[in-house]
């Protein structure tokens, strides 16, 4: 019942949230922004119901992987895990060609806004693709999506669970270029949510590949980013 009284009251509020949302990415497209500054939009666009942009992260984490991955120049990026966009918005400033953004959730509501996250000047398409990641034909879709182009970033931020984690990073790495990255995000060991176990893949993973970690207290709750560079 709590779910539908709250689903009928974003479809009410959906006009003005649209607007304002909007309205906002007028203000932020109004000149090039740096890193830094789309950073701090990504964490403070702000807006209401489906129209919310923002992304919970540490600023110095989120920074140093955007760094990394503007570093790569890249063409083309994979995130597993859109939820409110925020990381989207990074790395559609970053994309020289695509963002490819992947959630379990139904994103038609968004869509107008999500797709016009990128610059003016940029070239740069998101694609929006609703449903399980863990699914073959989800995975058949991204793949045909790409059309045999390999990816410069993969953010893997979805399922947290141990299992959930492990098989996006199974099912998806191969999508990756030579010279590209991989990142997780909610590395570290204490969590707020027993589901959040990324820690338990990222140890093992740790094991077998030439990792990176960006964790601004290492005795935080929560966070953490960890990064896997592809061999050359």
């Amino acid at each position: 019942m709590q779910s539908t009284l709250k689903k009928i009251s974003r479809s009410l509020r959906a006009p003005y949230n649209r607007g304002v949302a909007l309205r906002r990415l007028r203000e932020y497209h109004a000149r090039p922004r740096s890193l830094e500054e789309t950073v701090d939009w990504a964490m403070n666009f702000g807006g209401g119901g489906y129209f919310l942009i923002k992304t919970l992260q540490i600023p110095a984490e989120i920074t140093a992987l955007a760094r990394a991955a503007a570093a790569l120049k890249p063409r083309t990026i994979l995130e597993i895990g859109t939820a409110r966009g925020g990381t989207l918005l990074i790395w559609s400033s970053l994309a020289a060609q695509r963002v490819i953004s992947c959630d379990l959730q139904d994103m038609s509501h968004q869509r107008e806004l999500l797709e016009a996250l990128p610059p003016p000047a940029s070239s740069c398409k998101v694609t929006l693709l609703s449903g399980n990641s863990h699914a073959a034909d989800f995975r058949r879709r991204v793949e045909a999506e790409l059309r045999g182009e390999q990816v410069d970033l993969l953010f893997i931020d979805g399922d947290h669970t141990a299992a959930g984690v492990e098989q996006d990073y199974r099912d998806y790495h191969h999508l990756v270029r030579p010279g590209g990255i991989i990142a997780f995000h909610d590395i570290v060991e204490k969590q707020p949510l027993p589901t959040n176990q990324v820690y338990q893949f990222w140890q093992r993973v740790k094991q077998e590949a030439v990792t990176e970690e960006f964790v601004a207290d290492s005795q935080q709750c929560g966070f953490g980013i960890g990064i896997i560079r592809v061999p050359e």
